[in-house]
């Protein structure tokens, strides 16, 4: 059935001051509220009308009206009305992201806790697998005798280190040059690309001394295997449970529990590949999985070039204060680009 101007209204209204109340809203709030300019029995009338269309529920006989899921997608796709942030949450994301960061890593941590803070709900970030990654520099650095860290930095801005053991007597001056030549000889290249002929370049270049040569390589490898793993960040979980909608304990701890599945958010983050550079909205039973049907999920990419380096995600109740939450995302997202542009440059593809 066709939604007209009038239905469309008192949707609109009731689901704005549900999402501000938490409380099933009656005609007689509506009316009064509102300034519809229709009496309290008419718009019951377009409310149990709403609610045999299936965009109200009513979860008590005599209570008022609650929006279902399908009245909250009609609310935003069709009547929500845009939100701008105010000045001090736009202050408050420019300091957090003016932070000295030199890692894709620390930013989608710092994107996460300022995401957090503004909208109050909880915030996901992850940044996908790295396959292939491209090794822009290693470094060999002296921890202390018999203790070296290798250091790989790749051009997606990524930085890994691993600790590995040596041979006592190599000294920190021998790491210098040892660095140079990993660097001139494995810079630009995947750790696919690392082969024996690469490795027996290195092995000349080394000279005599090349006990170090493998646990060096196997530091690298290991650096890369951290970085082609997904990364997963979580902010303000503990603020779900300043919701009504959370109050009850099994819920919450329910919900703290989907939380810690670091494999489950990356899972759920991974789905919102596809739809790269747009904002996806999935409102309650929307959502893949079970524990997650009472809450809605905002989420968008972050691209460089046609590569996505992140992916961010802010979970609610399904009374998610919907228009705030987009603007936050829409002006994080556009903040991202320059940010993700500095840190690894504009063009990925070559990847």
């Amino acid at each position: 059935m066709f939604l007209d101007e009038r239905k469309k209204k008192i949707l609109q209204s009731i689901i704005d001051d549900y999402i501000s109340t938490a409380e099933p809203v009656g005609s007689r709030t509506v009316a009064r509220k509102h300034e519809l300019g229709l009496s309290s029995a008419t718009i019951r009338n377009e409310m149990a009308d709403l609610e045999e269309m299936g965009y109200l529920t009513q979860p008590h006989t005599s209570a008022g009206r609650i929006p279902s899921d399908k009245g909250y997608r009609f609310y935003v796709d069709q009547l929500m009305k845009q939100s701008e942030l105010t000045v001090d949450e736009i202050c408050s994301i420019k300091t957090a992201m003016d932070t000295k960061i030199n890692e894709l890593s620390q930013l989608l941590k710092q994107v996460s806790l300022v995401m957090s803070k503004i909208t109050k709900y909880t915030s996901m970030a992850a940044i996908p697998e790295r396959k292939n990654s491209v090794l822009k520099a290693v470094q060999v650095v002296p921890v202390e005798k018999g203790k070296a860290l290798v250091v790989v930095i790749t051009n997606s801005g990524t930085i890994k280190n691993s600790l590995i053991s040596i041979s006592e007597s190599i000294l920190p001056e021998y790491l210098i040059s040892v660095s140079n030549i990993f660097n001139e000889k494995l810079s630009g290249l995947t750790i696919e690309q690392i082969n024996m002929p690469v490795i027996r370049e290195i092995e000349l270049l080394m000279g005599p001394s090349q006990e170090v040569l493998m646990p060096i390589l196997n530091g690298v490898t290991d650096c890369i295997e951290q970085i082609d793993s997904t990364e997963v960040f979580l902010e303000g979980a503990i603020n779900m449970l300043n919701y009504p909608e959370f109050s009850n304990v099994e819920r919450a701890r329910e919900f703290l529990k989907l939380m810690v599945e670091k494999d489950l958010i990356s899972r759920v983050l991974k789905d919102v590949n596809a739809e790269k550079d747009e904002i996806v909205i999935k409102i309650g039973h929307e959502n893949d999985i079970e524990e997650m049907k009472e809450c809605s999920l905002v989420t968008t990419t972050y691209t460089a070039g046609n590569v996505v380096i992140g992916t961010i995600g802010i979970i609610g109740p399904t009374r998610m204060e919907y228009s705030k939450v987009l603007a936050a995302v829409n002006f994080m997202k556009n903040k991202m680009k320059d940010h993700v542009e500095k840190l690894i440059g504009k063009d990925l593809s070559g990847t």
